[in-house]
């Protein structure tokens, strides 16, 4: 080797050595810096656990009540469901009696839990919060439009019945004239109903919900206090109290089973009440949900059908609604709280009412537009706020304004809505989610079989729904022709 090449090579062994040199180097601060950040970093986790077991956060103490939790979605679903009906639940035991009223009120809340966890089962498995979307998904685009048509008409009529009853207690407080009282219902229409129209998620009035549903129960105290003071009405006995007073013909006690049925009518907000559960929707989530709004839901309208009948009696004694009944002591100062809880209960039903309708016209702008409800989150920004959103809040206050129009001027076509109403409750709770589930397991050919328990299961409540669909439909054509 020449002299020159041994320089070299003692000269690369020399860089070499350096370099490995300062990569050990390099690599022990690392791993000392990575040694600290675990140490600290353990520090504070036990620190947080610590702090966490001495003193709950803020944040855990209101978790329970959380959008999105069991138990604010519960109370939601029930507030859509006990309306301005728990006024008239009464009257309806005075017909038939306290037992029967109870068993129609079993008989409904066993069907509205099972009809529930079919909706949420379909919405779970399709991914999709809406009716209209759903039906898409499983069916063609015409069953979405007509779907949505009827459940939007359905509670177009809930939702322009629950401003007039706002009206008349206007007018038992104030002893108002008619044009005041329409005056009252447009005002309220646009400063009350409007803003709380925008929001996005339904859970938003959970709160206002629970409120509400206190305000119901402050009624059924007043209710209570009315029997305490006056006694048990004269016409009130053992025998016509639990069995009716007699006279009551079959369709009578048909119309019974309908209106117990469909007085725990929520199902209008479920597929978007699921999809708002929190950590993720589920189906045992959900099931939890429909227990406890339907048990909610069940002891308000007992205790109101029992106390009611009490206080106000059988028969010809019994009046339209309980706003009627407590007329003669409206003077009160509790029964006026009362009925200032009443309206602000059924106002804040008048918006569970509104996100299906508003639902249904930002599908029919969307599907016009040719988008699908997937590219929703990627829409146009438009001055600050995505396209959908424009639209959205453009639905949302037309849908307040058709129900205002309707609840004031457009009498006549409360008919033609009662009428549609009455066929459309059993169709959107009692037909489609069966029909969904069915479409679902088809899908799965292989495995697919009329004969399994689910199947024939949903082929029942399917044909259940299909006779109150038509039953419905009877009853609601009765008062049209005046039979």
């Amino acid at each position: 080797m020449s002299c020159s090449a041994y320089v070299i090579s003692i000269s690369s062994q020399e860089s070499g050595c350096v370099a490995q040199r300062t990569y050990n180097r390099k690599m022990a601060v690392e791993a000392k810096a990575e040694a600290v950040d675990l140490e600290t970093a353990v520090s504070e986790v036990s620190t947080t656990d610590s702090l966490a077991k001495m003193q709950p956060t803020k944040l855990q103490r209101q978790s329970s009540f959380r959008r999105g939790g069991v138990i604010p979605t519960a109370i939601c679903l029930s507030k859509a469901a006990i309306g301005a009906g728990v006024l008239s639940v009464s009257v309806h035991a005075a017909e038939v009696g306290a037992l029967y009223q109870l068993a129609c009120l079993m008989l409904g809340g066993m069907l509205t839990v099972l009809s529930i966890r079919m909706i949420s089962v379909a919405s779970i498995e399709t991914k999709k919060w809406s009716f209209e979307d759903v039906c898409e998904e499983l069916f063609h685009p015409v069953m979405s439009i007509f779907t949505g048509f009827m459940n939007a008409c359905v509670c177009l009529g809930s939702a322009a019945g629950y401003l007039i009853v706002c009206g008349q207690v206007f007018v038992v407080i104030f002893q108002a004239d008619n044009a005041t009282r329409n005056l009252f219902v447009v005002l309220v229409g646009i400063f009350v109903c409007c803003p709380m129209a925008l929001a996005r998620h339904v859970g938003f009035m959970r709160h206002l919900a629970a409120l509400s549903v206190g305000a119901l129960i402050l009624l059924v105290i007043v209710v209570a206090w009315y029997m305490g003071d006056r006694g048990i009405d004269e016409s009130v006995t053992t025998e016509n109290f639990l069995l009716g007073p007699g006279g009551a013909t079959f369709i009578t006690y048909m119309n019974s089973i309908n209106n117990m049925i469909f007085a725990y009518n929520n199902q209008f907000n479920v597929p978007q009440l699921t999809g708002e559960l929190t950590p993720e929707p589920s189906r045992n989530g959900m099931t939890k949900v429909a227990l406890l709004s339907t048990s909610i839901s069940f002891l308000l309208y007992a205790s109101v059908s029992i106390l009611g009948v009490l206080a106000f009696g059988v028969a010809e004694n019994q009046k339209d609604s309980l706003i009627l009944d407590l007329m003669p002591v409206r003077k009160e100062i509790h029964v006026l709280i009362s009925l200032i809880a009443v309206m602000f209960s059924v106002l804040t039903c008048f918006q569970f009412h509104i996100y299906p309708v508003r639902q249904f016209l930002a599908y029919l702008v969307r599907k016009a537009r040719g988008r699908s409800s997937d590219d929703e989150k990627t829409d146009v920004v438009y001055f600050g706020r995505s396209l959908t959103r424009w639209y959205d809040i453009f639905c949302a206050l037309g849908s307040v304004c058709l129900v205002v129009l309707i609840a004031v001027v457009i009498t006549s076509l409360r008919a033609m809505l009662d009428f549609i109403g009455a066929f459309g409750a059993a169709y959107i709770s009692f037909m489609v989610p069966p029909m969904w589930i069915i479409a679902l397991r088809r899908k799965d050919e292989k495995n697919f079989s009329w004969f399994s328990r689910e199947i024939l299961f949903s082929v029942s409540f399917l044909a259940l729904g299909l006779f109150l669909f038509v039953f419905g439909t009877y009853s609601a054509i009765l008062p049209i022709l005046g039979l």
